[in-house]
């Protein structure tokens, strides 16, 4: 047998046993997405890329694949980031983006061919972002919605003072912190005592910043126990895309 036709034969075999991420970025400016796999998981692309204005990135994953995306702006050539930033590097390979940032999330189909995904604003703002399976069916019965998940709001020029990450230029917001990138307490970071939505209520905390990004970005959750109606399902198979936009 012809090796070329083996070696395509080997090609489509991968290609159906994989999800095709679609990453777009919409902005008038560069952006450098950085991705983290779960653990056990892939960090596709070795964790990051650059993607420059207008223009559209293919990535494929194994069919189980889970973990985050988000965009890293105003890159220097060695990877330092005003946002986003992973350890001054452009491939972040396992190191996840310094907040204040915005994570698009899914974790594909471990069973049922059911996908999960959403977008995060747990770690701040920086980037407006939307994330949408393409290719899917959808089950009457099974309570999907297969909508996209997405904040298109602009945070930075509305983000509280207190919040606000500057640029490099002293005027300009870049980023939006969340309250417990701000404040870093157990409490604001639903951690320790308050792992549970009954102790971790934003409305207890001493300042309540989460319904600032949920007012502005409904379709995204706003702090650790905010995901009830902000975590999308879509049943899909091995041909389900996802796109990921950056400044949809």
């Amino acid at each position: 047998m012809d090796f070329t036709f083996v070696l395509f034969l080997v090609q489509m075999a991968a290609i159906t046993m994989a999800h095709m991420l679609r990453v777009t970025n919409n902005c008038p400016f560069t952006v450098w997405p950085g991705v983290q796999g779960d653990p056990g998981q892939q960090h596709l692309e070795n964790g990051g890329f650059m993607l420059g204005a207008y223009k559209t990135h293919f990535i494929l994953s194994s069919r189980t694949w889970a973990g985050r995306i988000w965009g890293r702006t105003n890159c220097d050539s060695q990877g330092k980031c005003e946002t986003g930033d992973c350890d001054n590097k452009i491939q972040c390979n396992g190191t996840l983006g310094v907040p204040p940032l915005t994570l698009a999330e899914i974790q594909f189909a471990k069973s049922d061919n059911l996908n999960f995904y959403h977008v995060s604003l747990v770690d701040g703002f920086n980037l407006p972002i939307r994330i949408m399976p393409n290719k899917y069916r959808i089950d009457p019965n099974s309570g999907d919605d297969c909508k996209a998940a997405v904040c298109v709001a602009d945070l930075n020029s509305k983000c509280p003072a207190k919040l606000a990450v500057k640029g490099a230029d002293g005027s300009s917001v870049v980023g939006c912190k969340s309250a417990c990138a701000l404040f870093n307490t157990n409490s604001d970071c639903c951690q320790g005592v308050y792992t549970t939505p009954a102790t971790c209520n934003s409305s207890s905390w001493p300042q309540n910043y989460p319904p600032f990004f949920k007012e502005a970005c409904p379709g995204a959750y706003s702090y650790p126990f905010d995901n009830t109606t902000t975590t999308f399902t879509c049943h899909g198979n091995s041909l389900t895309k996802f796109d990921i936009v950056f400044c949809p």
